[in-house]
């Protein structure tokens, strides 16, 4: 007679994972039912979720990968910045293509992800205070570029903000005319760098050595793994993702300014925690990282739908979102501190 094998616990990135699904689920169903009648039910209203968030998608994986090994980069926010008014100032000023404009936007990602990944993974500096003296450095390179904004005229440029990639669905007007579907070549890019980080993180040795460092980093260190360098290279991708992404959000807003992006590192790391990234490291899952800025990104559409509640209430629902991953996220540690 043949015994049935007792089923494997969910592991805390599974849970935490459906949670955020489910939460998402549940939300956008609320959208729906609450405000049909403006569009909300429409195809191209959850599409453009991903088109308006699609640089912070891209930005968020990148944070997910530095916030599993136990680091955090407040710096992206200002790399945006800087990215922007590189292309921009490039662009505008000295004629540069499209194409020059992409290098400079990772070049500047790389650098950033070079220097302070040099500086936590091999000096031991505190991640956030390295990561903050980028944030300023960021900032204050961003104004001396230009204090003006510039906003990108370069016809190539404005061809791929404005091409749209039609999808074989859609809805009608009030009009009763049909429209289909479409999204922007940036949400396929951003899609792209989920999937590649997801890959990464499950099936490769990298992604195995991210999580052991996470999850404890005397016994990485006692297995015989290369800890530093580890780091270094997931702050590294870190660095490229914040520039690709700052391109992304440059094609979204064809200009550079200096505020621009100002935040965008807190939304990037409520997305990856809402999304079942553990602060303290060790957990997390670049799916629930996406679907943590499809989170945000229905908070803010439902908001705006409604039309007469301020802006700021997205802060508001965003930041009790928060605390309620951070203490679910303290629960499972507790609870994997007692099982050991």
């Amino acid at each position: 007679m043949k015994t049935l094998k007792r089923p494997r616990n969910l592991s805390a990135t599974g849970f935490l994972l459906i949670v955020t699904i489910g939460l998402f689920v549940l939300m956008y169903a609320a959208g729906m039912l609450a405000f049909s009648g403006q569009g909300f039910a429409k195809p191209q209203m959850f599409l453009n979720l991903f088109i308006s968030n699609a640089g912070l998608i891209v930005i968020s994986c990148g944070m997910t990968l530095v916030m599993i090994t136990g680091g955090i980069d407040i710096s992206v926010g200002s790399v945006t910045a800087l990215v922007c008014m590189i292309v921009a100032y490039q662009m505008e000023r000295n004629g540069a293509s499209a194409f020059t404009a992409i290098l400079f936007a990772l070049g500047i990602g790389l650098a950033f992800g070079i220097v302070q990944g040099f500086l936590v993974a091999y000096l031991d500096i505190q991640p956030f205070i390295v990561s903050l003296a980028g944030l300023f450095f960021g900032r204050g390179m961003t104004a001396i570029v230009s204090t003006d904004m510039i906003s990108i005229k370069n016809e190539t440029f404005l061809a791929w903000a404005k091409y749209q990639i039609y999808l074989p669905f859609g809805s009608t007007n009030k009009k009763g005319i049909y429209q289909p579907a479409y999204i922007y070549p940036t949400v396929i890019v951003a899609l792209l760098v989920v999937l590649f980080i997801f890959i990464l993180l499950r099936y490769t040795k990298f992604g195995r050595k991210v999580y052991a460092i996470g999850g404890n980093q005397q016994s990485a260190l006692m297995m015989g793994l290369n800890v530093r360098r580890t780091k270094f290279e997931a702050y590294l991708l870190d660095g490229f993702l914040a520039g690709l992404g700052g391109f992304l959000f440059a094609l979204n807003s064809c200009a550079g300014f200096v505020e621009q992006a100002k935040g965008l590192e807190m939304d990037a790391i409520s997305s990856s925690v809402i999304g079942g990234t553990l602060l303290s490291g060790g957990v997390g899952n670049p799916i629930g990282t996406l679907f943590g800025v499809l989170i945000k990104g229905t908070i803010s559409s439902l908001i705006t739908t409604q039309g007469t509640l301020s802006s700021w209430w997205v802060r508001i629902a965003l930041s009790a979102l928060l605390c309620f991953f951070i203490v679910l996220q303290s629960i499972i540690t507790s609870r994997k501190q007692k099982q050991r």
